[in-house]
């Protein structure tokens, strides 16, 4: 079938320690597969696949939907009301940016993702790979793992390169990447300024374990 030549095969190691070929498959190959299972025991995962899809759908006629499923969601990880509300913020100033560049006739994809590496780069020093690393992320979100500092800056750099590219009017990519690295200026100076009046580094290796691990025993001292 069409999804099986999609399977491909790597050398994995086994309980006996040596490597043999085995197939492997991405997300999307695996959730096809287990909607093709006939038995029984993938009654369940199939009924979930359809509740996501479905509310997906919802989502998409209703977008406020995906807010308060996503303030439901951080809830349920334990972070802290006041960093929910600082990231469901940065969602909204991340979608006034992207929106501006979309008018601005900029492709999404690699020219999204080198906008969004050179105004990480201008304020925090970092790629968004680098910064990632430097939080021992893999996969994850990036912003999900930022402290409230962090979002902070990150709103503000991103609400300026839109503010910014909404005066300046830049024509094509080039152009927009010179407004980026203002935008990320801008919060730079920002950083050096609250870095010089406290004397700790805002750009910090905390993630989202370690957070949390922060705001549970600060409710301790609280009670």
């Amino acid at each position: 079938s069409e999804l099986s030549e999609k399977i491909g095969q790597l050398k994995m190691q086994s309980a006996d320690g040596k490597f043999y070929l085995t197939d492997v498959a991405d997300t999307e190959q695996l959730f096809r597969l287990i909607q093709s299972i006939p038995s029984p025991k993938a009654e369940p995962f199939k009924l979930w696949l359809a509740q996501v899809a479905s509310e997906r759908l919802d989502e998409m006629q209703d977008p406020e939907l995906s807010i308060d499923r996503a303030l439901e969601q951080y809830l349920k990880l334990g972070y802290s009301e006041n960093w929910i509300n600082q990231r469901l913020k940065s969602i909204e100033i991340r979608k006034e940016l992207t929106d501006e560049w979309k008018n601005r006739g900029l492709k999404e994809g690699q020219q999204f993702a080198t906008l969004t590496d050179i105004i990480t780069k201008a304020w925090a020093g970092k790629t968004t790979k680098e910064y990632k690393v430097f939080k021992g992320l893999k996969k994850e979100n990036l912003r999900d793992n930022m402290t409230n500092t962090e979002l902070i800056l990150n709103m503000l750099a991103e609400a300026s390169t839109k503010d910014i590219s909404q005066s300046a009017n830049p024509k094509g990519f080039e152009e927009s990447k010179k407004v980026a690295q203002q935008g990320g200026n801008v919060a730079k100076v920002a950083l050096k300024e609250l870095e010089s009046k406290t004397g700790k580094k805002v750009v910090s290796p905390l993630n989202t374990k370690s957070v949390l691990g922060i705001d549970k025993s600060n409710e301790k001292k609280k009670e």
